[in-house]
């Protein structure tokens, strides 16, 4: 089982090293060479098998080096119930009729960053052990809120790996700031940069580009490798639960063999809904993919017209994990529209780096529309939205997960329709109160309290602890420093 980069199809890794190396040296991102494609005989077996078996199936298919039974005990160990709250990591909520909710946030950081990291350090030490590698790892991470978080937790005090957390100052909730700020273990190391996301993720791309930082950390017996979802150790993880839940949907008599169906996404950096895709490549009947956009709506305009161009305002949302202009996973996507013609795919690129923009040509527009459909909301419209959906039917969700139900209203046509809920409203409690008609206060934690009152239940003991916490990580750090960080911490 090979992997191949995006942008240099002769560049081929196993799927253990792909997991090592984290991304190609050329800035490509690695991908399967070939997919698994599971047939409704295979599918309806599947139905009996529980999420860390379905997982270790699923993931061995790409990592044979490892091999089925060490993935099972690996997957039993990252979704065990003491920290996903319960037998199964995910849960499914029925909304109405044609609609269901699949909640992906029950795990340690009540967001779905956990569904994957909790099992990359399972994977990315049972490939250093499949390759005979004896090296330390430095895991550097760009997030937008969560996947920080869910990278240190997953990360924290895992023999031979120093984790590198890199967020946006000024671009984060209160909460995901305190959550990353607070963080205890020895291992960890969080740095707040003066920018936005995008800054922040295109330094860490930059880092890994440079063979003389690589180089030097080589001397010193570490290699860097990724967290984030340019990391196929990430997205494979994810592809699970799509399967999963369709399984699920199957069992409950809510689909038919064969029936297909619409799944929307909140998205930001393309990761979450390209598991999705893939999850439709690999077997599973999916009619549209619905791609929901903040004010930050890049997507919605490159699926809408084909050019993708990030010279625009960047908004500061109530959705923050969403506040991105680069969405590196979209370049996977591209490779798969271009044919698998990585030159093509590399060109693209190319003219980004140079521009800030490219665009599609009518046939491979014409392509991506056939399987998505992307729609954008503004922060009224999420709040008026958090409202609605309490008032209707008495759930509660978070600005995320609200966006995503917002464009799935402006599907022109209703279809059953599986929704990703990305994190708990309790993460956001402050945007989620004003959505249900409350006046939030300055203070957060009274806001997680105001908030479970009017919910009628504790809230996460998560979140509410971070409060007697004391703050480990406040500077804030110009982003041009960034190599010179990792470099302290080499």
């Amino acid at each position: 089982m090979e992997f191949y980069s995006t942008r240099n199809k002769s560049y081929r890794l196993s799927g253990e090293q792909a997991v090592i190396a984290g991304i190609a040296p050329d800035g490509g991102l690695f991908l399967p060479c070939e997919l698994p494609c599971y047939g409704r005989e295979e599918l309806n077996r599947m139905k009996a098998l529980d999420y860390p078996q379905l997982a270790a199936k699923v993931m061995a298919f790409f990592f044979p080096g490892i091999g089925e039974q060490k993935l099972l005990q690996a997957c039993r160990k990252a979704y065990a119930p003491e920290k996903f709250g319960g037998e199964c990591p995910v849960r499914l909520h029925g909304l109405d009729g044609n609609t269901v909710m699949l909640e992906l946030w029950h795990g340690p950081t009540l967001a779905f960053k956990d569904m994957a990291l909790q099992m990359l350090p399972h994977l990315l030490s049972l490939s250093l052990e499949a390759a005979g590698d004896a090296r330390r790892a430095l895991i550097l991470t760009a997030t937008s809120g969560d996947t920080g978080k869910a990278a240190l937790e997953g990360f924290t005090d895992v023999p031979g790996t120093q984790v590198a957390v890199f967020y946006p100052a000024y671009g984060v909730s209160e909460m995901q700031r305190l959550q990353m700020a607070t963080h205890r273990a020895q291992n960890v190391a969080v740095f707040a940069v003066d920018g936005n996301f995008d800054d922040t993720q295109t330094g860490v791309k930059r880092i890994f580009a440079d063979a003389a930082l690589r180089e030097e950390a080589a001397s010193k017996g570490v290699f860097l490798s990724s967290a984030n979802s340019i990391n196929v150790g990430r997205l494979i993880p994810q592809i699970v639960y799509y399967i999963y839940a369709y399984l699920q949907l199957l069992s409950n008599g809510c689909v038919a063999p064969g029936d297909a169906i619409d799944i929307a996404v909140p998205t930001g950096n393309f990761g979450n809904i390209l598991a999705a895709w893939l999850a439709g490549k690999m077997g599973i009947p999916v009619r549209t993919l619905i791609c929901a956009s903040n004010r930050n709506n890049i997507l919605t305009d490159f699926f809408r017209t084909g050019v993708y161009d990030t010279r625009r305002p960047f908004y500061k949302t109530g959705s923050p994990s969403m506040d991105i202009l680069v969405s590196s996973n979209l370049e996977r996507l591209l490779f798969y529209l271009c044919g698998e013609d990585d030159e093509a795919c590399a060109g693209l690129m190319r003219q980004l780096a140079q521009t800030g923009s490219y665009r599609l040509t009518p046939e491979l527009l014409q392509k991506a529309q056939q399987q998505f459909f992307a729609a954008c909301a503004d922060d009224d419209q999420t709040a008026a939205c958090i409202g609605r959906v309490w008032e209707g039917f008495g759930y509660c969700v978070d600005p995320h997960t609200a966006v995503a139900l917002c464009a799935l209203s402006q599907r022109p046509d209703t279809h059953f329709t599986l929704v990703a809920s990305t994190a708990s409203p309790y993460k956001f409690s402050s945007t989620v109160l004003r959505g249900l008609g409350r006046r939030p206060s300055q203070d957060e934690f009274e806001n997680l309290t105001l908030l479970a009152q009017f919910l009628q239940e504790k809230p996460p003991e998560q979140l509410s602890s971070l409060r007697s916490l004391p703050l480990r990580f406040e500077q804030v750090y110009a982003r041009e420093s960034m190599p010179d960080l990792v470099r302290g911490l080499l």
